[in-house]
């Protein structure tokens, strides 16, 4: 993952592609800041959980620069999330989710909502950054507590 931020990073300026530049930089620096707190180089399947923390930050700035009629910042952050998102692995279709999450419900035997945290965690660990576990939190919630 490393490499090919580097070699996206030497391509778009290359090209001249100032705002591509930016934003890959901006994950450099994620990912910098990221070993340094660790003091260790992030793990390859840590990668999606920082930029979906990235991606998180950029779109409450974007509905808060929405909000205040900021189009050209708006616009940026807009850019920023889709350079940042190809660098995710394919998100989960909703069909592909449920399947998912009713899987790992079998597999784990929950029954109870008092059981959503193992089932959380199994996701988390094997969809790192292949769907949104805010949906995925609530279909869980829903699916334990129809039990």
């Amino acid at each position: 993952m490393r490499d090919r931020l580097m070699a996206e990073t030497r391509a778009a300026m290359k090209a001249g592609d100032r705002q591509r530049v930016n934003a890959l930089r901006l994950i450099s620096a994620s990912l910098q800041q990221a070993d340094i707190a660790a003091k260790t180089p992030l793990a390859e399947q840590d990668f999606p959980a920082l930029l979906q923390k990235m991606i998180k930050q950029r779109r409450e700035s974007l509905s808060i620069y929405e909000k205040a009629g900021r189009t050209e910042l708006a616009q940026q952050e807009a850019a920023e999330i889709a350079v940042i998102e190809e660098f995710l692995p394919k998100q989960m279709s909703e069909a592909e989710a449920e399947a998912a999450i009713a899987a790992v419900v079998a597999e784990v035997g929950a029954a109870s909502p008092k059981e959503m945290g193992k089932v959380m965690g199994l996701l988390k660990e094997r969809y790192a950054g292949q769907m949104d576990f805010g949906k995925a939190s609530a279909q869980v919630k829903a699916l334990l507590a129809g039990k």
